[in-house]
């Protein structure tokens, strides 16, 4: 990938050399593993050795390509998470914990053996769209039991968000041409990483796979997305990440472009003195190009992704170049993503069912009449028809779940997967989580696929599990992570308790429901669909 260049003091250096970051080079039973910027000693947690904070590139400056890590002498220590991106409690998300910078490009690492073996590599992209969030942020993000479980080695990356990440100046010159997408371009430069250092790890760059849920999913449609990440990785999976405007497309260039251009107006910067912007106070950058987003937002008739409000998300850009095109296009998907094998499905509840776990409705249950009451304030006169299908298509659930099932993520899933299968390309298999229903909400499956089944997903569900409950949530933990291990090994979801798992097709429907039984079905939800959306086209 081609990179700007940048000529800087050494400042970097005298840090490098702390006393706090390096050790004598001396294994005291942690694998001192020597890569091509220098020698690392990490930790050691029941057999699966760690390497956290692991540099992969370094952002000198804001808004632009992140330069190759400057190389150390001595042994770094990788025993404590690095920085994340920059965050502000002034855009009402939750700030992660952590030390934060722009130069925000590290890894951690969870591997059973540095032992020249070759195995699977998973590597794990962080949710809270493309504004929030960080590899380490939550238990359920450990990749220690996938890792031995699996005998994978397991990636989790950080890299710029937000504004940091995604503010387009490109139209003011060569040294700006990515900053839309500079979040993204780091993803790009971990896989570089990964492909030049995971062997030292007992990794295979040649089998390496790109898993993420809500944002993190669709940073995995917009790798598949652009060719500068082609070849770097083989195998896809997008967990409940997508929605219409963010997924399915992205931004477009000239709406991106004016958020750059009212940014700049706002802090009072003019192309003459542009590189000011590298010195502007991090939350009065957030709130300039808060304001321009929804004056832009406004002029271009855009919505949130999540509050359908009119406002603009931060989220990468089609900009012909490091996105060619949107993710789906008219009659296929991306052409950069036709040879990689997709998984990609959602839960049944996502966010609909957020009044029971937070809202008003928390704790509450509700008689037939006032489940009938409510069931026709939804769907009015549909009521007895959505009922119908909704149980046709989900015959173990009840006429209560039928409140609670969801379309905002449900429905661009089906959009990916039947253009993805238009391509007659590599394969895509789908599915529906549905366990636990009504609280099969977002992010619930994450501490599952992680194989973490003690652990709380980032947003809890709020139900206190009995021990039949705690089993029955051991054994989802048990198939779904056998079935993404499966996936990233050979390209096929399989678990000892699942049936076979056909690949989708706009034809065939298939789909698994994933549940304490789960079952492979056909096109189970079309009409169920297409009475919620009649004029939603997939």
């Amino acid at each position: 990938m081609k990179k700007i260049s940048f000529v800087f003091g050494l400042i970097a250096a005298a840090a490098l050399t702390s006393h706090s970051m390096f050790v004598e080079a001396k294994d005291t039973g942690n694998k001192i593993v020597q890569i091509e910027s220098g020698a690392l000693q990490g930790g050691v947690s029941d057999g699966i050795y760690t390497y956290f904070g692991v540099p992969y590139a370094e952002a000198h400056e804001r808004f632009v390509p992140a330069e190759k890590v400057t190389p150390w002498s001595g042994v770094r220590k990788a025993t404590e998470y690095g920085p994340i991106s920059l965050q502000s409690s002034l855009t009402g998300f939750p700030v992660p914990k952590g030390k934060q910078d722009n130069n925000a490009q590290n890894l951690n690492i969870w591997t059973p053996g540095i032992d020249g073996k070759k195995r699977a590599v998973m590597v794990w992209l962080h949710g809270g769209g493309f504004a929030t969030g960080s590899a380490q942020e939550t238990p359920a993000y450990n990749g220690e039991n996938l890792s031995r479980k699996g005998d994978v080695v397991v990636v989790s990356v950080n890299h710029r968000l937000n504004v940091m990440g995604h503010l387009d100046l490109s139209a003011y010159g060569e040294k700006y041409k990515y900053s839309a997408n500079v979040g993204i371009e780091d993803i790009v430069d971990s896989l570089e990483w990964i492909q030049k250092n995971i062997a030292s790890f007992g990794g295979d760059p040649k089998n390496v796979t790109v898993f993420g849920e809500s944002g993190g999913g669709a940073k995995v449609l917009a790798l598949m997305t652009s060719p500068h990440a082609k070849g770097l990785f083989h195998k896809g999976i997008v967990q409940s990440g997508a929605t219409e405007s963010m997924g399915v497309n992205f931004t477009t260039l000239p709406a991106s472009r004016r958020v750059g251009e009212l940014t700049l107006k706002n802090l009072g910067i003019t192309k003459n003195n542009l590189d000011a912007i590298q010195s502007v106070p991090y939350d009065k950058l957030v709130e300039e190009s808060m304001k321009a987003q929804v004056e832009t937002a406004g002029e271009f008739g855009l919505k949130g992704a999540l509050s359908g409000k009119v406002s603009m998300d931060w989220e990468p850009v089609v900009d012909g170049d490091f996105l060619p095109t949107n993710p789906v296009t008219p009659d296929s998907f991306a052409i950069a993503g036709k040879d990689i094998p997709l998984l990609i499905g959602s839960n049944l509840n996502e966010w609909a069912s957020m009044n029971l776990v937070m809202g008003p409705d928390k704790g509450k249950t509700f008689t037939e009449t006032e489940i009938d009451q409510r069931l026709q304030k939804a769907y009015g006169d549909n009521k007895d028809k959505v009922v119908a299908e909704f149980l046709k298509a989900f015959p173990t659930k009840t006429k209560a779940d039928a409140l609670y099932f969801d379309t905002f993520i449900r429905l661009p899933m089906l959009k990916i997967m039947s253009h993805k299968a238009d391509q007659n390309g590599a394969p895509v298999y789908g599915y529906v989580y549905t366990h636990g229903s009504p609280f099969a909400i977002h992010t619930v499956e994450i501490p599952l696929v992680f194989n973490n089944a003690d652990a709380e997903p980032p947003i809890p569900n709020g139900a206190v599990k009995s021990q039949a409950e705690k089993q029955a949530v051991s054994k989802m933990a048990d198939t779904m992570s056998s079935a993404w291990i499966s996936f990233a090994k050979t390209g096929k979801p399989e678990a000892a308790s699942l049936p076979a798992w056909e690949a989708y097709t706009r034809s065939n429907g298939a789909t698994m429901i994933l549940d304490t039984d789960s079952s492979l079905v056909y096109g189970h939800d079309r009409n169920l669909m297409k009475i919620i959306a009649p004029d939603y086209q997939w």
